[in-house]
């Protein structure tokens, strides 16, 4: 028996978050989360799948209209034609009370209920999936813990839409314990809602197969589906699939060791030649971030614009329709003209003194910050701007590694702007 396991389709999304970047790709953006889906399809015909499961969030919330409701309806009946059935469930971005619209679905898919949990049979392989849909959007309640007992003599599948109990930029729904979930006997749970693939538990199998299709640099990194293979109700295998279209990459490079900004160009670009193989003819999205102590860095400061555009004609030249620069951020720093800066007696130095402690203990910043009306608002505006991913990954200081990017900024604009000392 074979199965694919997928979640967070997020359909006709990805053209939000980037329609404010001046050349973005927005022509590929509209399409790849459809295309993402129809590889999917393609897969499950190709390998002969017994089933799909999907695990939440195929859509984006409600639907400008019938056109995304009509493309899923039509991938769910090629995968009919293969005599392939689908069992989904509902979660925050497309619970009953989000999706106001409805199309009735091909007669392979089940479409778990928001009222309570279900068990489907497929007699034919021996497998039984339990789910629970969303009936709202805002679930903080453990729906795991009232799923049917597992069934004797089956293959036991959970499927659940939940951030379980893991830590990230995603918000927390359906919360739930992985020892919970073992516990209710189930051989494999398919779960949805945390981006990124994990495997939260192998006996049983517990997992997050991430999203299908990267919408924003905050889900870098090759997207797709689970396959599952089983045996005598034994898992025998559980393997990552790249799907993806548009493939997302955050590309770190180190400038500790050039001497000229010409020389952080051509180490930029040697990154970026990486990256485009390794998103093996996908369209390539990448942020460029250029980090350590340079001696190039006063120069690159200097002229700031000038180096972020040497570096997109440097990948322009890699490959003209093969790769888009998002954004360049420079975060070198030159540590003589650091160092002087925080010796100074006076308000610059004091303050730059603070972002150092700060710097090296995030959580400290964060537990100062955590009661204050600032942070509050900070936390709301990212929580109404959730349907944009990047953003609301952006304006968060849950993340102690976001929080000391945002600390190195500040020092930065401080000094150059300040004192005429640049800074990273």
């Amino acid at each position: 028996m074979k199965f694919i396991h997928t979640a967070d389709l997020h359909l006709d999304s990805p053209l939000r978050g980037l329609a404010r970047y001046p050349g973005a790709p927005l022509h590929e953006a509209r399409a790849c989360s459809r295309r993402a889906l129809e590889n999917l399809v393609h897969l499950a015909i190709a390998d002969a799948v017994d089933f799909v499961l999907v695990a939440g969030d195929v859509y984006d919330g409600d639907w400008r209209d019938y056109r995304t409701g009509l493309f899923f309806a039509a991938q769910m009946s090629r995968l009919r034609e293969a005599g392939i059935p689908v069992f989904a469930v509902s979660g925050n971005h497309d619970a009953r009370s989000v999706i106001t619209r409805t199309l009735r679905l091909p007669d392979n898919v089940r479409h778990f209920s928001a009222d309570g949990p279900e068990t489907a049979l497929l007699e034919d392989v021996g497998v039984a999936v339990h789910g629970h849909g969303y009936a709202e959007r805002w679930v903080q309640v453990d729906l795991s813990a009232g799923y049917p007992a597992r069934r004797p003599g089956y293959f036991n599948v959970g499927l659940l839409h939940t951030s379980a109990s893991t830590d990230g930029p995603h918000e927390t729904y359906a919360p739930c314990s992985v020892a919970g979930l073992a516990a209710r006997g189930y051989d494999y749970w398919a779960l949805g809602h945390v981006h990124q693939r994990q495997v939260l538990h192998r006996d049983p199998w517990v997992v997050f197969p991430g999203c299908l299709q990267g919408r924003h640099v905050q889900e870098a990194g090759p997207k797709g589906c689970t396959v599952v293979d089983v045996e005598d109700r034994e898992v025998t295998s559980v393997r990552h699939v790249d799907l993806d279209v548009v493939r997302w990459a955050w590309c770190v490079v180190p400038a500790g060791d050039v001497e000229t900004p010409e020389a952080a160009v051509d180490a930029a670009s040697a990154a970026l030649a990486h990256e485009l193989d390794a998103a093996g003819g996908r369209l390539l999205a990448v942020r460029v971030e250029l980090t350590g102590t340079s001696a190039a860095h006063e120069a690159l400061w200097a002229d700031a614009a000038r180096w972020e555009s040497e570096i997109r004609a440097a990948a322009t030249d890699l490959d003209p329709d093969g790769i888009w620069v998002e954004r360049v951020l420079l975060r070198t720093s030159s540590r003589a003209d650091l160092d002087a800066a925080r010796e100074q007696d006076g308000p610059l130095g004091a303050l730059l003194a603070s972002i150092a402690r700060y710097r090296a203990d995030p959580e400290r910043l964060l537990a100062e910050l955590g009661g204050s009306r600032e942070i509050g608002e900070i936390h709301g505006l990212a929580g109404k701007l959730a349907h944009d991913g990047e953003l609301a990954a952006e304006l968060s200081l849950a993340d102690p590694a976001r929080l000391g990017w945002l600390l190195d900024e500040v020092q930065g604009l401080l000094l150059t702007r300040l004192q005429g000392v640049a800074g990273p």
